[in-house]
């Protein structure tokens, strides 16, 4: 589990292609400090295994259904990465809960600066969009932030100058891919309210009809 909460802007040093994954080295000085080999780094917001740690340095392999539903195949050498260690019980939660498990990528189609703001536009699609809330959590490349506008086509979120400074987000531009993991709160309500597959031993869904027939309203 992480938070959100981007310790680190580290860069690529090495991306080494199989047929269908990759396996990348990341340069980075922090996040070594107490990490062993199988622990748990968010590389923009993607989960990934210590495989090895060098000097200065920490690999993780990348498999083919990670590769598919995320935008690590377009990293390019030296690019910069929003990292952050796996959540400690005993840490605050300064973001919003994250699983490093990426639901889908979305486009930058617009950047915008407002006083010390600076306001970013992201096209994604609908199984992404269904699940972006007016004022709800969203984190980008892993950096948690909070909705300010949504409709059925895009979704926009405002970066302060630290946010901006601290993270690789202050770097994007209009075109650029970028992660995308939803409140996972949602996905879970939307499940328990429909049921296994909307079949769970003859339960109906919950509508207004389910709610008039109990009298709820």
């Amino acid at each position: 589990m992480f938070t959100g909460i981007v310790e680190e802007v580290g860069s690529v040093r090495e991306i080494v292609h199989g047929s269908m994954s990759i396996r990348l080295s990341i340069s980075c000085i922090k996040i070594l400090d107490d990490v062993s080999i199988g622990d748990s780094i968010a590389v923009n917001g993607i989960c990934l295994t210590v495989t090895d740690i060098g000097t200065g340095c920490f690999s993780a392999d990348v498999m083919p259904e990670t590769m598919r539903k995320t935008g690590l195949e377009k990293l390019k050498i030296a690019e910069r990465v929003n990292l952050e260690r796996a959540l400690r019980l005993s840490d605050r939660l300064g973001g919003h809960i994250l699983t490093g498990h990426i639901d889908g990528t979305g486009t930058i189609i617009g950047r915008t600066e407002e006083g010390n703001a600076i306001w970013l536009t992201i096209q994604a699609p609908d199984e992404v969009l269904k699940y972006i809330v007016m004022k709800g959590s969203v984190a980008l490349d892993g950096t948690s932030l909070t909705v300010a506008y949504t409709d059925n086509r895009a979704f926009k979120v405002s970066l302060i100058p630290l946010t901006a400074e601290k993270t690789n987000l202050g770097s994007k531009r209009a075109g650029d891919k970028i992660n995308i993991e939803c409140d996972v709160i949602g996905k879970y309500v939307e499940k328990l309210t429909k049921g296994y597959n909307g079949r769970q031993s003859g339960k109906k869904d919950i509508s207004t009809d389910f709610l008039r027939e109990n009298g709820f309203i």
